[in-house]
């Protein structure tokens, strides 16, 4: 099996050692190097091959969100920090994950388990990460009007592409944030949600009936494009 090359930085020697010695307990991770700051991590990028990048957000020079701005073919990038208030600026760059420190090793192998599906999927080669195909949590966060919400994939009705924005409806509430709809069709588990139309994706689990072209969810009338049909019939057995 190809070891996944990792590099480690983060301006703190000790949180360094602590996810040096985390990498060291799964076989197949290769620490290429640490570095104690985002210069340092740039001329290892420029020779080294790097698959994952555990990267510290509060550093000196260049910080960790600035830094990841600059990459133009970027790994699959999991945020470390002491500080929840940066959670927002990593969810815009669609970080793989978001590390809070101090982390536990099980939160670390959740977050590498992550990273992983992500490397393993057709999708990989995108110049910027994204949450995992198949998430292994039962919920979301999104970020909208200047406020991170976790959406429950139970809650959720049905999602709707508008422009740069996607609609997302839940049994509560309804919210637009500014994020593209493939990429919220991505985090996702595709066992429950499904295209029904190149603008609407739905919680096939919240179907009422099916009339004709049209699915009903509560009071909502969604289009079946004609493209997506017949996989939709099969999604549920029909």
């Amino acid at each position: 099996m190809d070891k996944i090359n990792c590099l480690i930085v983060d301006d703190e020697p000790i949180a360094r050692d602590i996810l040096e010695a985390y990498c060291k307990n799964l076989s197949e991770l290769n620490v290429v190097a640490s570095c104690a700051n985002a210069l340092e991590a740039k001329n290892v990028m420029q020779r080294e091959s790097v698959d994952i990048m555990f990267l510290d957000i509060n550093m000196p020079v260049l910080d960790g969100i600035s830094y990841a701005k600059t990459l133009r073919n970027s790994p699959q990038i999991i945020f470390t920090t002491a500080y929840k208030k940066f959670a927002a600026d990593a969810f815009d760059l669609a970080a793989c994950d978001y590390l809070l420190k101090p982390f536990a090793f099980d939160r670390f192998i959740i977050a590498m388990d992550k990273a992983l599906d992500k490397l393993k999927s057709p999708k990989s080669s995108t110049n910027r990460p994204a949450f995992s195909n198949q998430p292994t949590d039962d919920f979301v966060f999104v970020k909208a009007d200047n406020k991170i919400y976790k959406i429950l994939f139970a809650d959720l009705l049905y999602a709707e592409a508008q422009g740069n924005y996607t609609k997302i409806v839940t049994v509560g509430t309804s919210l637009m944030p500014k994020m593209a709809f493939s990429n919220f069709e991505e985090s996702l588990p595709k066992s429950l949600f499904l295209r029904t139309h190149r603008s609407f994706l739905i919680n096939k689990s919240k179907i009422d009936h099916i009339e004709g072209n049209r699915i009903f969810i509560k009071k909502t009338e969604i289009p079946i494009g004609s493209n997506y049909r017949e996989q939709l019939l099969k999604h549920i057995g029909l």
